[in-house]
């Protein structure tokens, strides 16, 4: 067995192929763009997310309208950053979730059941982050 090819208990991160360093930043920025935009459009339109918010049913849509827009704002911006991506992306998988079932619960409207699983499928990318880390490119590897 090569040198290259051992891996040792101190040296338990995942052996990633070459050129792809910047990957991770690249899928978190994805992953980050949709949470920044919707923050921001809530801002924009703050009465018309809390009117949303009351509708769905759940309590103190104020409070829940300035949660959701900092979870998004902050959450996007310390992923897109790489800042303790393992506790932002299980904060923000946990909002994902939270959001599909309050807001995505109808499935049999098409429109739903497709933001359902795009939350679900957010989640699992987000999961990826949780578990694999920021990568070499972040505010983590600086750490």
């Amino acid at each position: 067995m090569s040198q290259s090819a051992t891996i040792t208990a101190s040296s338990a991160r995942p052996l990633a192929a070459p050129g792809t360093a910047a990957l991770p930043a690249i899928g978190r920025t994805a992953m980050a763009a949709i949470f920044l935009l919707s923050g921001f459009s809530k801002l924009a339109a703050p009465a018309a997310t809390i009117a949303y918010i009351q509708s769905a049913g759940l309590p103190f849509p104020p409070i829940a309208f300035a949660a959701a827009a900092a979870t998004e704002i902050l959450g996007g911006l310390a992923l897109v950053l790489g800042f303790h991506a393992r506790i932002t992306a299980t904060i923000m998988t946990l909002f994902t979730l939270a959001t599909a079932f309050a807001f995505h619960d109808h499935l049999a409207d098409q429109s739903q059941f497709i933001n359902f699983w795009k939350n679900i499928a957010m989640a699992g990318g987000l999961l990826q982050v949780v578990a694999f880390g920021a990568g070499a490119y972040s505010l983590d590897a600086r750490r």
